[in-house]
């Protein structure tokens, strides 16, 4: 292995006890028997080599980089998807905001021959804030079945929201509730259960208590983020 991507041991040794010690909470904190995604982005490789030796499958991305189970989690644009297509281990777009971007996604991965269907979440604008990506909400339902109805090679697998700043220190969350809500709605309309991306490194304790399936914990294990130069 190249030396340069080899994990400091004292790094190592934090991460590792950063994963047991959110892997504990999640456990004790979940109704949902909920996924772990560690976020990644900006974090050198030998974080994630780390990461990996805990057994931790699932990351976030929000730019394009095995067994790693890849969550792009950054705003989608539509000329990213044959990008985001050509990644074989491209596990689930978590960042769907319309049906036109899902049907972009749904082509470009039948067109890379995966043999298997991506997992996406649909993006929910739940703080209604003008510069936030996301489905407006009273446009999901509609979202959500033209997804179904147009989009084969793509599984929505549940909803996604990342709400506002103010939410995230209240109990109860104002935008899981709303969430929680929302995904009952839709469910029903589709037929089928759809799971809750929710909870970050600030709240995920929170979302994970009110039914969230899928959390999205970065700084709590590797620490605040560096900035892109």
């Amino acid at each position: 292995m190249d030396p340069s991507i080899v994990p400091e041991p004292a790094r190592e040794a934090e991460i590792i006890e950063n994963i047991s010690e959110v892997l504990e909470i999640v456990k004790n904190k979940s109704t949902k028997n909920a996924r772990l995604v560690l976020v990644s982005k900006t974090k050198p490789v030998s974080d994630i080599i780390a990461a990996l030796k805990t057994n931790q499958l699932h990351y976030g991305e929000n730019y394009i980089p095995n067994e790693i189970r890849w969550h792009y989690i950054g705003r989608l644009q539509s000329n990213k998807c044959k990008i985001l297509a050509s990644i074989p281990n491209l596990w689930a777009v978590e960042t769907i905001d319309s049906a036109e971007k899902a049907k972009k996604m749904n082509d470009a991965w039948s067109a890379a021959g995966h043999g298997r269907p991506l997992n996406i979440f649909v993006q929910v604008n739940t703080s209604n804030e003008p510069n936030k990506g996301g489905v407006e909400q009273d446009l999901l339902e509609s979202t959500c079945i033209s997804i179904k109805d147009s989009c084969p090679d793509l599984n929505l697998l549940g909803l996604m929201t990342i709400g506002s700043v103010e939410s995230s220190g209240m109990i109860p969350n104002p935008d899981f509730l709303k969430m929680l809500k929302l995904r009952d709605e839709c469910s029903k309309a589709l037929g089928s259960e759809l799971e809750l991306s929710m909870g970050m490194s600030n709240d995920y304790e929170h979302a994970l208590e009110v039914g969230s399936n899928n959390v999205r914990v970065g700084s709590k294990i590797f620490g605040s983020r560096a900035l892109k130069q």
